[in-house]
């Protein structure tokens, strides 16, 4: 399958994805006072699987299914960024956000292990079981107790 580092977002941000990534700066809204008016510090980050020549093609293919609902009708995946007064800290929330989006597509779910129900549960469920049998039970015609 995939090598385990797949799925560390730290080896996404140092495999060179981010160098053919496409950075966009705009104005922010929220906190900053005048500062807002006046620097842009929303970042936006645009990411293309399909062109990446990073990527191998197992690893391609793999993005592009999980992230479907993530991708444009360019192809582009976007991830933006602007909690932050400073555009350095948002571009570096940015490329953290994007290497999990990334990672997470490679993350391999542990089988489930099928477990027996507990002893009290069980009784709980023949309990109810037997409440609700005598309930009906009343319900039938003939069946009155004087």
């Amino acid at each position: 399958m995939f090598p385990p580092r797949y799925s560390n977002p730290d080896y996404w941000k140092e495999s060179g994805i981010f160098q053919e990534a496409r950075f966009q700066n705009s104005l922010s809204g929220g906190k900053g006072g005048q500062n807002v008016n006046k620097v842009s510090t929303k970042v936006e980050i645009y990411w293309s699987p399909e062109r990446s020549a990073v990527l191998s093609e197992e690893a391609r293919t793999r993005i592009l299914e999980k992230l479907a609902s993530k991708i444009d009708n360019e192809g582009e995946i976007r991830v933006t960024c602007d909690t932050s007064r400073s555009q350095l800290q948002n571009k570096k929330t940015a490329i953290d956000k994007l290497s999990i989006i990334i990672a997470f597509c490679f993350k391999e779910n542990k089988p489930r292990k099928a477990s027996k129900p507990t002893l009290a549960s069980v009784k709980k469920r023949l309990e109810s079981k037997k409440m609700q049998k005598d309930v009906k039970a009343n319900r039938r015609k003939g069946n009155y107790e004087l």
